[in-house]
């Protein structure tokens, strides 16, 4: 599909009364949500990265507590933390996005990798087996994610990640999947502000983003860098409620992390040779000047950040305007 058709469709059924369950059904037929089991699958593999990022700071995941920054339409990331024993999930999404029958299919297909559980968390394969069954049974029965999962896994929606209202120093992990590069900057900068709040001393955030043209996956006469060569103004008519892109490098988003207090401890951007080419082939517009060749060229960034002791948030100077939420 062409990206221009797509955005067009996009920005079309964001502007109209329906459009949100037009979108989804497009998504379910024809879109991302179309092979589901292989998406689910995707967020399985980025929960194990994550899991590799939480060893590597030595936190832990039995008993923990942590709060996910974007739910989206499947709780991956909470029910695979659920069965791996974690203590409390808190995961919360601006608008409710939450589908029951995808939270029934991601559960069911949970099924397939509770020996990778078992295996990255050292639990008991016998006791993850009974625990899945319990959800699994639960969900069908018809509870709420809630109640399906013990109380454990509590789904807020709406609720701003920029001020939720919880208590302080109550997570050991904020962490999010693909969720920062959808977020206008200013507001990431109150999402890192806030989760400096409700994170314990010495609690890490943990964010994986994808800093690439998301059009790319849908049309393949462009690649992941294609987005730089278009001004704000330009980029305004194909951004749209249902796949606002904010266009930040991984730097911005490290910067952001690094401003609001937190202490960085793992930054995996690194640029790709491929991405080098693919940037010398096009003309880059004249706002992402201030970069480099490499900060231009990396579309990804996992990266871990620690909560020390409270220091005072200084927003770099081009986040600080006021922007309004988008999703």
């Amino acid at each position: 599909m062409d990206w221009r058709v797509k955005g067009l469709v996009q920005k079309v059924l964001g502007g109209v009364p329906g459009g949100d369950k037009v979108h989804y059904l497009l998504q379910r037929r024809g879109g991302v949500l179309r092979n589901f089991e292989t998406e689910c699958d995707i967020k399985v593999d980025d929960w194990r990265l994550m899991m590799g990022h939480l060893r590597a700071a030595k936190a832990r995941v039995a008993g923990a507590s942590f709060f996910e920054i974007g739910t989206g339409w499947y709780p991956a990331f909470p029910l695979l933390f659920y069965l791996a024993g974690a203590g409390r999930i808190d995961t919360v999404d601006l608008q409710r996005l939450l589908r029951s029958e995808l939270l029934l299919a991601c559960a069911e297909r949970l099924r397939e990798h509770v020996p990778l559980i078992a295996r990255l968390t050292g639990e008991d394969p016998s006791r993850l087996v009974t625990r899945h069954a319990e959800l699994l049974h639960a969900l069908y029965q018809g509870r709420s994610l809630e109640e399906a999962s013990h109380g454990v896994i509590a789904y807020r929606a709406p609720c701003d990640a920029a001020a939720t209202g919880l208590p302080d120093a109550t997570f050991d992990c904020v962490f999010s999947n693909s969720v920062l590069e959808h977020i206008p900057p200013a507001i990431i900068a109150s999402c890192f502000t806030e989760a400096r709040r409700i994170l314990k001393p010495g609690g890490i955030a943990v964010h994986s983003v994808n800093c690439g043209d998301h059009y790319a996956y849908v049309d393949k006469s462009i690649d992941q860098l294609h987005y730089l060569q278009y001004s704000e103004a330009a980029w305004a008519r194909w951004n749209n409620r249902f796949l606002y892109q904010n266009r930040l490098r991984a730097i911005d988003f490290t910067e952001l992390a690094q401003a609001a207090g937190f202490t960085l401890e793992l930054d995996t951007s690194r640029p790709h040779p491929e991405r080098l080419r693919q940037l010398a082939a096009i003309e880059v517009a004249p706002m992402f000047a201030h970069y480099t060749r490499e900060q231009l060229a990396i579309t990804s960034v996992d990266f871990v950040a620690r909560q020390p002791a409270r220091a005072t948030v200084a927003v770099p100077r081009r986040f600080a305007r006021a922007e309004s939420p988008t999703i």
